[in-house]
């Protein structure tokens, strides 16, 4: 980690001290802030508090603070302080220094491991293809890994050449090429009679998709803090030399054209929308941070447990959008959203990115999420089984309910070899255990 970027895990606190000059960590690994620093981060929250929670209101030995909960990532503030929120492991501890292990890895940067893993099961995402042998340590600050992402699929671009396109343009010509601008050579040539005010196409590299990278080589040059990647951004920048900068972003992204010839370009763009829309995975408001990337646990883990099923060889859907809690004049009403939809409506799961424990109330299971799984239920009608899945913490043992309805079955159970109605519908609980490379998540039916 460079000196201005902190890196800490979901729950812990941010908050202000007095005459604090250097933003540093506590001894409980939160993150204190100088006065101006903190303002930032408490205006970030105002402004998006209607609509996302990025933060909590909190309070820590006293003072003001907020909470990172639910949402990871990278926030930087306009004197450079950049804050990595991490997801909170439970299971994830330091490692211990040892003349074999002089660098030993914190429970921070096996869960930025963990993180970029998780990402690179995303959809319509910039990670999947990312090799994690590429990074040398995973104690690099996750925008500087994020920016060795963008330069790995930008070099193979390179190698394979940059697209030129024909490209329309008009100028004042001595010679006449492509079409004549009859009004506009009567206005500007009345007196040059020699000259021609014409349009013409020419085949330049200036296009949509060249201007959109080196936009982003230009931003990442001002944002990058390792020499490695700053010399990288300086080679690339000489190959786009001629191509100017974008003058408008999102009207570029509008022209790109996405066809087989420019196969090549998805991945790139993919990162240049990332890093020149910044709020292309979690929308945010306000000005008082300089760049902030952050992503959706819940969403994440969903699409992390999604992933996995699919390699298990389940039949999955995520965000099935099929039915309705109810109806209103023919119209469907309040549209039921399970997570994850499996073979065809047999099993319905819900992923909820949330620590399950002994001491609360249910272990922590949410009233409102058992209504869900509930509604699923019944309105599958050859639904089987429900499961709520949960990060596992090590310490948690299977927990099974029964959704009973004697007066009208609403499910499942099986007799021999067929599936008779009984009036019981059963609702697993089931933990996923991210830390292993390939978690093996048991869904049975019976």
């Amino acid at each position: 980690m460079n000196k201005n970027s902190f890196a800490i895990l979901e729950y812990k606190a941010i908050y202000q001290e007095e005459n604090c000059e250097i933003p540093h960590k506590d001894s409980e690994g939160n993150l204190v802030l100088p006065e101006k620093t903190f303002e930032a981060i408490e205006s970030f929250y105002y402004a998006n508090a209607d609509v996302q929670q990025y933060f909590a209101p909190a309070k820590k030995y006293g003072k003001k603070a907020f909470r990172a909960q639910n949402y990871v990532g990278i926030i930087q503030t306009k004197d450079g302080t950049t804050i990595e929120i991490l997801p909170k492991i439970s299971s994830l501890k330091d490692d211990e220094k040892t003349e074999d292990n002089p660098k030993p890895k914190t429970k921070e940067d096996k869960a930025k491991e963990i993180l970029i893993k998780m990402l690179k099961t995303l959809k319509k995402s910039p990670f999947k293809n990312f090799n994690m042998a590429h990074l040398k340590s995973s104690k690099m600050p996750l925008l500087e890994i994020f920016i060795t992402m963008f330069l790995e699929e930008l070099s193979k671009l390179i190698k394979k050449g940059i697209k030129s396109d024909y490209v329309s343009l008009e100028d004042n010509l001595k010679f006449l090429k492509g079409k004549l601008k009859i009004n506009d050579q009567i206005k500007k040539n009345s007196i040059h009679k020699e000259r021609f005010y014409a349009e013409y196409q020419e085949f330049m590299s200036d296009r949509a998709e060249n201007r959109l990278i080196k936009t982003t080589l230009a931003y990442l040059y001002k944002k990058s803090r390792t020499n490695a990647n700053q010399q990288r951004i300086r080679e690339f920048l000489f190959v786009f030399d001629d191509i100017p900068l974008c003058k408008d972003v999102k009207a570029d992204f509008l022209h790109v054209k996405p066809n087989r010839q420019m196969k090549d370009y998805e991945q790139v763009l993919l990162w240049c929308k990332t890093f020149l829309l910044e709020n292309a995975f979690s929308p945010y408001k306000g000005k008082d941070v300089a760049f902030a990337l952050l992503f959706d646990m819940n969403l994440l883990f969903e699409s992390y447990v999604g992933h996995h099923l699919k390699k298990q060889g389940y039949d999955v859907e995520l965000q099935d959008k099929l039915h309705h809690l109810c109806h209103q004049e023919n119209q469907g009403k309040f549209q039921l959203k399970p997570d994850i939809v499996i073979d065809n409506g047999a099993k319905i799961a819900d992923t909820k990115w949330k620590l399950l424990g002994e001491d609360k109330t249910h272990q922590g299971i949410s009233q409102a999420d058992m209504y869900q799984l509930y509604a699923y239920g019944t309105k599958y009608k050859n639904c089987k089984k429900l499961f709520l899945i949960y990060p596992f913490n090590g310490l948690e043992k299977s927990i099974s309910y029964d959704y009973f309805n004697d007066a009208n079955a609403i499910g499942y159970i099986k007799e021999g070899n067929t599936w008779e109605a009984k009036g019981i519908l059963r609702l697993d609980v089931v933990f996923v255990d991210v830390t292993q490379e390939k978690p093996d998540i048991k869904l049975p039916l019976k």
